[in-house]
């Protein structure tokens, strides 16, 4: 039974409603997806919520509401809306209030804890309720104004409370050397190169052992054998990556989708995937992921993005003026993955026009309006009299799809992103050097001109296939423009590693020109 390629996004704290960060990470996550669908793969692709937890507790307490009961409004008024707002192609959405979720954290715990991995301890330090993490010294910073005199977290720039708590334990010190062993030999485990610096500097200070409970409030998954003790948080937050694919309960799928190929993480929670997480799938024996992948900030007006700082933006202030194509293509295309990246109205306005408008858009739509124009149209044939014009542009096809291929496997979407970019201005630059609009004007030219429209049209096949992951919804209207789907069947069913082999539309093919791909938007709009 082959293995399915698995990837997942965090699952998202329910304290707010999501923002474009937020979205930025499940688009990135959805484009790998499905590129790896494009393969003809098997693939399974998880997000969900984070729903324990004491900042949980606390928003739904300052909202006059239970902690469930604000959990379930926000799931179902927002997170799950969004995912179709952004065109995620989510396999799976899990919950961690879920049964399904909540039985097999206990089950894991309790494994544990019978295999000698946890005891009783008391702990007292600096804990981040934004974070739900104790804070070391090194992470603090101090405070400065209204704050003067407070150790505030670096992350979130709050206050820090001061805790002391009886609670269990997970060994984590005694997993130094393992992690450290698994990293030395797994150097593609953690990317990219500087998240993997950040972690084995931090593993190579020792590891102190993990308080995985808490008893001064209710809101979590119940310690087995102490029903006075709630699991961390993030002990059952990062659970939901096995029991999402069948662990404790379904055997056969938990083999053929565990380990995870890709957890998507932003840069902030790292350590909890990196460090954590594979220290307890050590202990409970179990294989782990294949690599933690950490992005960077998304940042407006310099800052990171956060609600609490009024520079939250939801998706659909985007996507209702862009709409959910340029939305996922500038995010994809704009930010070099893995590093922090600044959003600005003025640079996704600037590339709409520019790179879908201008670029992708006007190319369809003048191909497509050619050939009705020029045969009626129905999809000429090409003639004999190839030219070195045309085997240029074939060659680019097939780098572009060779090196957008390769760019995906580093896991870089905006360098596969730009490599498909150059098939995109070299069939513009093609059209501009061909002119077959004034070739048409001369009868004796007939063959010249069908050469001409129907390698620009075969240029327009291979960037619907090469584009699907990243723009679905206008690349399948590129498709079905070209008659593609009955010529050649469906889009989804195009293996990406096939898209640059020239010659594939079936002459004959009814072409046409519908709605402009990416329309003319209103200045005065945004």
């Amino acid at each position: 039974m082959p293995k399915a390629f698995y990837v997942t996004t965090p699952i998202y704290y329910v304290n707010d409603a999501p923002h474009i960060g937020h979205a930025y990470t499940t688009v990135a996550t959805d484009f790998i997806a499905r590129w790896h669908r494009q393969r003809q793969e098997d693939v399974w692709f998880l997000t969900g919520t984070d729903e324990h937890g004491e900042k949980v507790l606390r928003t739904a307490e300052s909202n006059g509401t239970s902690p469930r009961a604000w959990a379930d409004r926000l799931v179902e008024t927002a997170w799950k809306p969004v995912l179709r707002t952004i065109d995620a192609s989510n396999d799976d959405f899990i919950r961690t209030t879920e049964d399904r979720h909540v039985e097999r954290v206990k089950e894991f715990i309790q494994g544990l804890h019978d295999a000698g991995e946890i005891f009783e301890g008391t702990y007292e330090g600096a804990y981040c309720v934004a974070c739900e993490e104790y804070k070391q010294p090194g992470d603090l910073v101090e405070g400065t104004g209204d704050q003067s005199g407070l150790q505030l977290c670096s992350i979130h720039g709050q206050p820090v409370e001061m805790l002391a708590e009886t609670n269990y334990f997970f060994r984590m010190s005694a997993y130094t050397d393992r992690l450290l062993d698994f990293y030395e030999q797994n150097p593609g485990f953690v990317q990219p190169e500087s998240a993997r610096n950040e972690v084995v500097s931090f593993v190579k200070q020792g590891l102190q052992d993990l308080s995985i409970s808490r008893s001064t409030f209710d809101w979590g998954v119940t310690v087995p054998w102490d029903p006075s003790h709630v699991i961390y948080v993030w002990i059952d937050a990062l659970l939901n990556y096995a029991t999402a694919a069948g662990y404790g309960a379904d055997r056969e799928k938990f083999d053929k989708t565990w380990p995870a190929d890709i957890h998507f993480v932003g840069k902030d929670i790292l350590r909890f995937h990196a460090v954590i997480w594979p220290a307890m799938l050590m202990a409970a024996g179990l294989p782990l992921p294949k690599k933690v992948f950490a992005h960077g900030w998304l940042l407006v007006g310099g800052e990171k993005m956060s609600k609490s700082k009024l520079t939250g933006i939801a998706p659909a202030q985007i996507t209702d003026t862009f709409g959910s194509d340029a939305f996922r293509y500038y995010f994809l295309r704009a930010i070099a993955f893995g590093n922090d990246g600044s959003f600005s109205w003025e640079d996704i306005a600037a590339r709409y026009q520019a790179e879908l408008a201008n670029g992708l858009g006007n190319l369809a739509s003048r191909v497509t309006a050619m050939v009705g124009r020029y045969f009626d149209g129905v999809l000429p044939a090409p003639r004999t009299d190839v030219t070195d014009a045309e085997r240029t542009l074939a060659t680019v096809a097939a780098q572009a799809a060779k090196e957008a291929d390769a760019a995906v496997d580093r896991v870089a979407p905006h360098e596969a992103l730009a490599a498909v970019w150059v098939l995109v201005d070299a069939a513009n630059g093609y059209l501009t050097e061909q002119q077959p609009w004034a070739v048409a004007k001369d009868e004796s030219q007939r063959e010249r001109l069908a050469t001409i429209l129907y390698s620009s049209a075969e240029a327009l096949r291979a960037l619907a296939v090469l584009l699907n992951a990243a723009m679905p919804k206008a690349s399948a209207r590129l498709w079905e423009s070209l008659g593609a789907e009955k010529a050649l069947g469906s889009l989804a069913a195009q293996p990406v590693g096939d898209a640059g082999r020239w010659g594939q539309l079936v002459p004959g093919t009814e072409v046409t020109k519908g709605e402009a791909l990416f329309p003319r938007i209103d200045p005065d709009a945004q």
